[in-house]
């Protein structure tokens, strides 16, 4: 007999899909579709701001097709809560107008892949990243992608095509394939997976979650091919729609566009609720799951940048491999800074306008090695060899990611705190990757979350023998800055693996600021000089 993983289950899952009875809604008089409106948006607002929970995650979505028109997820601790969820509903003057068309219950879950140690209760030699990601898997939330695509599957149990009489180690392997298919949509997919075995017609469900929706279609579509899906995988029924927030709800039965864009800014993003929810950006789940590279369940930081992407068969039996990248779309900067052409900063002004400015002024503002990417910078007061050492452990699992290029520990040459680096491939790897690095000891501040035009963060490879120079020049120009006006701050930061990497943030008072110090003698001396002491051009990194 085949021996089954070991699994351990963390929250349950709800999907509710409902039709709205368009004929009674429009003829119910004003005030009961007024009363429904009310009721339905309260109803959702709450469950999104988990007002009535003390932990798990839920969001609404429009339905595309004719299979229902509304869908609710929901994540809690206990199957409990979702009958209370499911019965509270029914209660509401929204509801009146819905049929349940279906419905799906499971539980998030890891299994015996992904890590004996983790379940041979081993703690000391449990990853601290690892640790992390895990924890997200089985208590993930929402990400902030607008679609969703939901449905369900199992491995197939047939005369020539037996999962479940395969052994654990070609099991492995299969999912191992899968998700080097599934590292392709890193930062594009995330994903949600839960074990339903037990509790639903299917072995799991899947929640693909994305800000594009060809690349749900696509990523489905490639694994088809994988043998772990060819030969193994049997579905059920696909659902599409969009998220909107609870406060569109009277917009989405009146026939607009959702979500309407008219929420107030913390709720924007993607329907994170009326009272709050979740203003900032989840992504998580790992990306791609069952039908791709078995993405995890994400955590409170999105895309957990650990296992998810670390290719192989992180979860034994969970439909793919775990595999993915990021958390939200292509944000633009991640709410870190990107290197590269990230937009806004500084009320609209655009980093193409600044580059272009800086251009002007005979300065090298382009795009890092010909390409974009995309930098999450985190300050902590931790000792620096305590703080590198968490770092390090994270770095080995972001390392499993192909949208990872590096992730550092920096000093301060002046400042008493130290900076946390990860430049990614995806600003929503870079925005997923902040998620764990906030978790990190002493985390005091976020990069680009300051008040005034934000930080340009300029890093350079200082050729070995004018490493020195280098610093003393710092310290001229460090002078020359404490006697500008709009001028707040600005410290270089030195690599505590390698002191010829550094890079140099500076706080301004605003935009106009800035361009005054890059437009003065000093500065342009400076870049005229830096040209012969540096191994590379630098690259600009604009945080704010």
């Amino acid at each position: 007999m085949v021996e089954a993983p070991a699994t351990e289950e963390g929250w349950f899952a709800l999907h509710e899909f409902r039709s709205i009875d368009w004929d009674a809604w429009r003829n119910a008089p004003d005030h009961e579709r007024e009363r429904a409106i009310d009721e339905g948006r309260s109803f959702l607002a709450h469950r999104e701001a988990l007002a009535r929970a003390d932990a798990g995650d839920s969001a609404v979505f429009s339905v595309l097709g004719h299979k229902a028109d509304l869908l609710t997820i929901h994540f809690r601790p206990t199957l409990d809560e979702l009958s209370a969820i499911e019965r509270s509903f029914e209660n509401t003057a929204f509801a009146e107008f819905t049929t349940k068309e279906s419905s799906y219950v499971s539980v998030t879950e890891v299994s015996g892949y992904v890590s004996d140690e983790y379940f041979a209760d081993d703690d000391a030699e449990i990853d601290e990243g690892l640790r992390r990601y895990i924890e997200g898997k089985i208590e993930p939330e929402m990400p902030d992608d607008e679609y969703v695509s939901f449905y369900p599957m199992s491995k197939r149990r047939g005369e020539e095509y037996n999962w479940y009489d395969l052994s654990f180690e070609d099991r492995a392997d299969l999912m191992a394939g899968h998700g080097e298919v599934g590292k392709q949509y890193a930062g594009r997919i995330k994903q949600v997976i839960a074990s339903s075995v037990g509790f639903d017609d299917h072995e799991w469900g899947v929640t693909l979650f994305g800000s594009d929706p060809t690349d749900i279609k696509d990523i489905v579509y490639e694994m088809r091919f994988d043998e772990a899906s060819s030969r193994y995988g049997e579905f059920g029924q696909f659902y599409v729609g969009r998220r909107f927030p609870p406060s569109d709800l009277s917009a989405y039965l009146a026939g607009e566009s959702v979500p309407t864009g008219e929420a107030d800014a913390e709720h924007e993003g993607h329907g994170h609720g009326e009272t709050g929810g979740h203003g900032e950006a989840h992504g998580h789940g790992g990306q791609h799951g069952d039908e791709h590279g078995h993405a995890s369940g994400g955590s409170a930081h999105g895309d957990h940048p650990h296992g998810d992407e670390s290719g192989g068969s992180a979860h034994g039996d969970h439909p793919h491999g775990d595999e993915s990248g990021g958390s939200d779309g292509d944000h633009p900067h991640g709410e870190g800074g990107a290197e590269g052409d990230a937009d806004g900063v500084d009320e609209g002004v655009s980093n193409a306008e600044i580059r272009g400015e800086l251009a002007d002024l005979d300065i090298y503002a382009g795009k890092p090695s010909g390409e974009d990417v995309y930098a999450t910078v985190l300050y902590s007061e931790a000792d620096v060899d305590g703080l590198f050492d968490e770092v390090e452990g994270l770095r080995g699992n972001f390392d499993h990611y192909g949208t990872h290029v590096k992730t550092a520990v920096y000093d301060g040459h002046d400042a008493d705190r130290a900076a946390v680096v990860s430049i990614w491939e995806t600003g929503s790897a870079a925005e997923t990757a902040a998620g764990f690095l906030s978790e990190l000891p002493g985390i005091v501040a976020r990069a680009g979350e300051e008040s005034g035009f934000g930080t340009m963060g300029m890093f350079y490879t200082v050729k070995p023998e004018h490493q020195g120079d280098f610093v003393d020049t710092f310290e001229d120009v460090g002078a020359a800055l404490d006697g500008m006006d709009g001028h707040f701050d600005t410290d270089l930061m030195v690599n505590v693996e390698d002191e010829n990497d550094m890079f140099i943030a500076s706080q301004w008072r605003s935009k106009e600021d800035a361009m005054a110090f890059f437009r003065s003698d000093d500065f342009r001396e400076t870049v005229q000089w830096g040209r012969e002491v540096l191994a590379d051009r630098p690259r600009h990194v604009f945080l704010a």
